[in-house]
Order: C-alpha cells, then sequence, then structure tokens
C-alpha cells in the first residue's frame, strides 16, 4: 500500500489562495459600497402618489408626440394637470392620457411633478 505523502507547496498554494479569495472578495465589497454610496448620492427622495391624484407630466421626452404642437420653442415645460389611474411600483404610474398624447399610459415619476 502506498502512503498518501503531503507536498509542501501545495500547503503554501492553497494558504495563498485562500488570501487572494479573501482580498479579491474584499475589493469587490467596497467597490460595491462605493457604487451605492454614489447612486444614493445622485439618487433624491421619491415622491408617494396616490391613484386619483392630479400630476403634471414633462414634456422634455414628449416633443414629437404630441399632436398639434410643431414647434419646441413655444412647447410648455409641463402639460397636464392628468390623474393617476394605477400604481404599477413606486416608480412607474399609469395616467389617464388624452388622445393627443401619442404615448404609452405608464410613465415614470421622474417625469411628473404634483399639481
Amino acid at each position: 500500500m502506498r502512503k498518501k505523502r503531503k507536498y509542501k507547496g501545495t500547503e503554501k498554494f492553497a494558504e495563498r489562495m485562500r488570501n487572494i479569495q479573501e482580498e479579491t472578495k474584499a475589493a469587490l465589497q467596497k467597490a460595491q459600497d462605493n457604487m451605492k454610496r454614489y447612486m444614493d448620492r445622485e439618487r433624491g427622495e421619491v415622491e408617494e402618489y396616490r391613484v386619483g391624484d392630479l400630476v403634471l407630466l414633462s414634456t422634455k421626452d414628449l416633443k414629437y408626440h404630441m399632436v398639434g404642437r410643431y414647434t419646441e420653442k413655444f412647447m410648455e415645460h409641463f402639460v397636464g394637470p392628468y390623474k393617476v389611474k394605477v400604481i404599477i411600483f413606486s416608480n412607474a404610474i399609469e395616467l389617464e392620457l388624452p388622445s393627443t398624447i401619442k404615448i404609452h399610459l405608464v410613465a415614470n415619476v421622474s417625469q411628473m411633478v404634483t399639481y
């Protein structure tokens, strides 16, 4: 029967790999914390809306989707007020929009202001 031999190099190699793995985990955690801190600083407080609230909708991304408004120069910054129909998520709300606005009924709260 053969006897199992331990090589000195394998123990050193395993220890070195454990150290590298711990350093890598620490570096990834630090990067994740930095990204979270940066995003939390950029992100503002989200206003809570309820069904039936009236909101104004930003025209920033609607310039070419609004029928009857041809000139960007004279276009309003916000249109509305429109009624909140359904709250899908805390940041996505379905509005009751008129047929003159040719967009999807669900809008992001960053495009709305309370009326």
